[in-house]
């Protein structure tokens, strides 16, 4: 597995990244790759996930940009100590590529802020890059 961390004034992201060979169809270059977040508010004061962006970057350098309302059909409100789980997946037409991105947080004030999600990597297993 490949993971990456990072934290943005007290807001922790870790994603750890996983080939899936179910889902994926390597004659017809088709890769899946799963990925989980884990969120954790080590701040002190609640935070809610607005919204999403990824940069997805392909084997062959191909950058696909992805923008959207929070993470699986959610838009979680973390209070100080809490942390908010999900996996997702992506498709890619090469067997690696790179992920990372932010998320778009606001606090009870109404400022907004992005939070860094590192770069990770997605890999099908026993290749060399």
């Amino acid at each position: 597995m490949f993971s990456s961390e990072a934290v943005t004034r007290g807001i922790h992201v870790h994603v750890q990244s996983e080939y899936a060979p179910e889902r994926s169809r390597p004659p017809e270059n088709e890769w899946f790759f799963l990925y989980t977040v884990t969120i954790a508010n080590e701040g002190s004061e609640p935070v809610q996930l607005l919204t999403r962006h990824w940069i997805i970057t392909d084997g062959t350098g191909h950058i696909e940009e992805v923008r959207g309302p929070g993470v699986v059909g959610k838009q979680p409100t973390l209070q100080p100590g809490e942390s908010f789980e999900y996996t997702s997946g992506c498709p890619l037409s090469t067997p690696f590529g790179v992920m990372e991105g932010s998320y778009q947080m606001v606090v009870p004030n109404g400022e907004q802020f992005d939070v860094k999600i590192a770069p990770f990597t997605l890999s099908e297993p026993y290749t060399v890059h």
